[in-house]
């Protein structure tokens, strides 16, 4: 959520968000159990909203607009009965995550029980929904630009988010668990709202300790892990672990036909709005048209000779990334 400040609450502020900063990476290394390259943070939070100034139509900026909610302090609908047409949230602890894919998220992109993920964010491996007052921040190889994981923030609280790939007869979740534990002697296992998470205290530089808590749902051949911190670790009943709880359960895994390794990182893509989705969409089925270009009678189909190349130049550019909603 974007802040904003004067003298000393502005530093106040910017020595908050340093914190945070320092606890997002103490977290980061201490859960690390996929060998990675050095990454950097992209900040795509300063864009506009689509629908606004990429020259999507306005009704398409009206249909992605259902995806935003209004109530900035709970980001999504409280609404829980399945036949007022709304996804259930979880909200009692317990150590057995059940009904995953039927009645709660994280989903699977095949499932029919999930939300509409067509006005969700894609980021390749994963769709997340609009929610005001959320800053995405992206991680990346400094190496290749590869995209490692996202990072979702609301006031002071945050989620940093991976999906893995998983065995296809069981999930992972219990392995990396027991895994996490066993290299953390002050990790502990409690019951949670999405079945038995990590709970993991960082000493942070100044002396404080924030706890983490690490979730991990298994779906099929996907394991979604989620690392909370903030007030939505510390207290469960602040409204930030109420909207990030809620967003974790709304995403939508797509796990892709890709051969991987239990544990590798299903790779991420640059995120895409649903208008670009469309968009792109539209492009491809205008290239294909029936099924094969045009031709003309006479004519060479194969590449011309350097007397006959002509430059082309697309009119299609990428607009600005986006992630906090005002």
């Amino acid at each position: 959520m974007g802040l904003f400040g004067f003298g000393r609450k502005k530093k106040e502020q910017a020595e908050e968000k340093e914190r945070e900063d320092r606890l997002a990476q103490a977290v980061a290394s201490q859960t690390e159990d996929v060998a990675r390259e050095d990454a950097e943070d992209i900040d795509v939070t300063s864009a506009e909203r689509p629908g606004h100034d990429r020259g999507i139509a306005k009704e398409e900026g009206d249909a992605e607009a259902k995806a935003v909610r209004d109530d900035e302090s709970e980001g999504l609908p409280e609404a829980v009965d399945a036949e007022d047409g709304e996804l259930a949230v979880p909200t009692e602890p317990v150590m057995d995550y059940a009904g995953r894919g039927e009645q709660f998220g994280p989903w699977d992109i095949s499932e029919d029980n999930g939300p509409d993920y067509d006005e969700y964010l894609s980021l390749g491996s994963f769709y997340i929904p609009f929610v005001q007052g959320i800053q995405l921040r992206l991680k990346a190889s400094k190496a290749d630009n590869t995209l490692l994981g996202a990072t979702v923030t609301i006031g002071r609280s945050s989620l940093e988010l991976e999906a893995f790939a998983a065995p296809k007869t069981m999930g992972l979740w219990d392995d990396v668990r027991d895994d996490l534990v066993a290299a953390n002697p002050a990790a502990t296992v409690e019951p949670g709202i999405f079945g038995a998470e990590v709970r993991l205290p960082i000493q942070l530089p100044n002396g404080k300790k924030h706890i983490t808590r690490i979730v991990g749902v298994d779906g099929p051949r996907w394991m979604l892990r989620g690392i909370f911190s903030g007030p939505a670790a510390d207290d469960p009943d602040s409204p930030e672990a109420k909207v990030l709880d809620r967003f974790f359960s709304y995403i939508v895994v797509d796990r892709g036909e890709e051969p991987l390794a239990p544990r590798d990182l299903i790779p991420m893509a640059q995120p895409l709005t649903p208008g670009e989705r469309r968009a792109m969409a539209q492009a491809a089925t205008a290239e294909d048209g029936d099924g094969a270009p045009a031709t003309i009678d006479g004519k060479p189909t194969g590449p011309m000779n350097s007397d006959h190349e002509v430059e082309q130049k697309t009119t299609l550019s990428r607009g600005p990334m986006f992630s906090e909603l005002r």
